[in-house]
């Protein structure tokens, strides 16, 4: 069977967390952390092959906490996203804390994956489905060499929403079970009739409760490092001038690469409940959310036992 990888974003400051490695907060009844049971899940469905991305700052404690673990599990990768790692005649602005974003955070993979992979969240709980369709997709022989083809799983917007304040998701329009646009939207709450983008001054927008959402789980191939890569050039020389907050982000990558008819995304629907910490405040639901898998049979008490 070919072989796929799972790979982790993991390098995220987590600012909204306020104080902390929100990547490595303790959620479930021994000592799990949320990237736990998403290695679980992907094992179990099929992925031989993970490789985490990290800030090299974290690694001692990375390894500590999780990484050392899963290499007796299965093959383990690390890779690195770092400020200053830019293509040549380009430099890191002084003033710049921020990550370049998710686009460079899979970049930084370039030379440690050679196999189709999903990409996840760390700090993001997906459920089984979803990973078991993004594998069977990724798995199997793909039409044509003209475009690229990739995978994206689908999830329904008001199953993914924080109790504890706004949230940032790709909302997509999906036509005959493909994905035809992806908007990276900030500032979305979950409100009584549903959901709602929040405005600058307050003002509320509804929005879609029922949407599909990109929730950085991409079913990708290596030839998508290579495309990240020169747009990675074309993205910093296009940063206007001052702007340090500016992030190279792949849902507006895969976007682009939809409208420029070099990638087609098939969009798989899960109608699993997303969870996250996202905020300090979510840890304590997120925790009840899995010991109530647990109570239902989904997960064993003590993961990996």
């Amino acid at each position: 069977m070919k072989k796929t990888a799972l790979v982790v974003m993991a390098a995220g400051i987590g600012s909204r967390f306020g104080g902390g490695i929100k990547q490595l907060e303790p959620v479930g009844p021994s000592g799990e952390i949320i990237m736990d049971y998403s290695v679980h899940d992907a094992l179990e469905a099929g992925f031989d092959k993970v490789v985490f991305i990290i800030r090299k700052d974290l690694e001692k404690d990375f390894r500590e906490i999780i990484g050392n673990r899963m290499e007796k599990l299965t093959e383990v990768a690390y890779a690195f996203q770092e400020l200053s790692d830019l293509p040549a005649g380009f430099e890191k602005p002084l003033e710049r804390t921020k990550p370049w974003g998710t686009g460079q955070a899979v970049l930084s993979c370039r030379g440690i994956l050679q196999e189709p992979f999903v990409v996840i969240n760390a700090d993001d709980y997906y459920g089984k489905e979803a990973f078991v369709k993004v594998h069977d997709y990724l798995i199997q022989e793909q039409p044509g060499k003209e475009k690229m083809n990739f995978c994206m799983a689908g999830f329904i917007l008001g199953n993914t929403l924080s109790e504890n304040g706004a949230v940032t998701r790709g909302i997509c329009q999906v036509e005959n079970g493909y994905l035809t646009k992806v908007v990276e939207t900030h500032g979305i709450v979950k409100t009584p009739q549903g959901a709602a983008v929040e405005g600058p001054e307050g003002q509320l927008t509804p929005v879609d409760a029922g949407s599909h959402v990109s929730m950085n789980m991409w079913g990708l191939t290596p030839e998508f490092l290579h495309t990240l890569e020169k747009g990675f050039e074309k993205f910093l020389a296009n940063i206007k001038p001052g702007d340090i907050k500016a992030e190279y982000l792949l849902p507006t990558i895969v976007d682009g690469l939809i409208r420029s008819g070099e990638a087609s995304v098939r969009v798989l629907e899960t109608r699993d409940k997303w969870f996250g910490v996202t905020y300090k405040e979510d840890k304590q639901s997120v925790m009840e959310a899995f010991q109530s898998l647990i109570a239902k049979g989904v997960y064993k008490e003590k993961l990996f036992s």
